[in-house]
């Protein structure tokens, strides 16, 4: 029997759970992929994230061919899934410098066409700053570059993370999200990445109305884009628009909010992505901990 979320006299769809709780962190690329997956099997991950290249600048490791076979044959015989590459931070494709856009895109570019050597990951940026163009100006330049960038014949998906709204932040509620998203051509490739730490940060209380929240999501957008989840608490308050992770269980969110969460019918069969402030013993700790949450 499916479930649904109510929402007025509409319901959404879910489907039933198919399986355990997938899983994972960020992980570092230093060492190559093969490096990452073993460390994600070593500390209960199922999935993982990483970054694309330095998260401060633009500069990316040299890609081993012979790395990723080897990285995709352990994947294949681990069950490791839904591969999550993360853009730098640097990356503004909103920015008012027109360098700085003509970089954002020369970097996606580049990252896209390095992740088809794992095909069928996702893409996770965060849409930028519009630095007091108007969000107006900010989502026109990001549609933009991604009607540059994307192809029909990329395996990746792009994911738009949801944003804190802190400063200029573009991203910072649902509707933005969907304008940029109603400007992009190739709307299949496309979807969007929850940050839990931002929606709450931002104002979307998903610790006493997760449900509505969830509803005002797919009026807006529609769960079917909804593709990964970064699980984050939060040092600040519901709408502070300041974007502080706390480790899961220590924040404002608090760890029965996560339980819901993870549980809950429109998420749990999504990949979840850890991005609290540990190092690796402590993801393991939070990995097993939401492992034993999960129903």
């Amino acid at each position: 029997m499916e479930n649904s979320i109510s929402e007025g006299h509409s319901k959404v769809q879910t489907t039933p759970k198919t399986g355990r709780l997938r899983i994972g962190c960020h992980l570092s690329s230093s060492k190559g992929y093969l490096a990452m997956g073993k460390e994600a099997v070593r500390i209960g991950a199922d999935t993982f994230q990483f970054f694309s290249r330095n998260p401060r600048g633009s500069v990316a490791k040299a890609l081993d061919e012979q790395d990723v076979a080897a990285y995709r044959e352990f994947a294949a015989a681990s069950d490791l899934q839904f591969l999550l590459a993360h853009a730098p931070y640097t990356m503004n494709p909103c920015s008012a410098d027109a360098g700085l856009r003509a970089l954002a895109k020369r970097l996606m570019v580049d990252d896209l066409q390095r992740l088809e050597y794992t095909p069928g990951s996702c893409y996770n940026f965060h849409p930028g700053s519009h630095v007091k163009q108007g969000v107006e100006v900010g989502i026109k330049y990001i549609t933009e570059l991604l009607n540059e960038v994307l192809t029909k014949e990329q395996t990746t998906t792009v994911l738009l993370e949801t944003m804190a709204g802190k400063g200029t932040e573009v991203g910072r509620s649902f509707e933005e999200l969907q304008a940029i998203l109603a400007g992009v051509e190739l709307k299949h490739k496309m979807g969007v990445c929850l940050d839990t730490c931002h929606i709450f940060d931002g104002g979307y209380d998903i610790v006493n109305d997760l449900d509505g929240v969830l509803s005002e999501f797919d009026r807006l957008i529609g769960l079917e884009k909804l593709k990964a989840v970064h699980l984050n608490d939060s040092l600040n308050v519901l709408g502070s628009h300041k974007d502080r992770h706390a480790k899961i269980g220590e924040g404002n969110i608090g760890l029965a909010a996560f339980e819901r969460i993870i549980n809950h019918p429109a998420l749990r069969d999504l990949p979840f992505y850890l991005e609290t402030p540990n190092d690796q013993d402590g993801y393991a700790h939070e990995i097993a901990l939401l492992r034993e949450l999960y129903r």
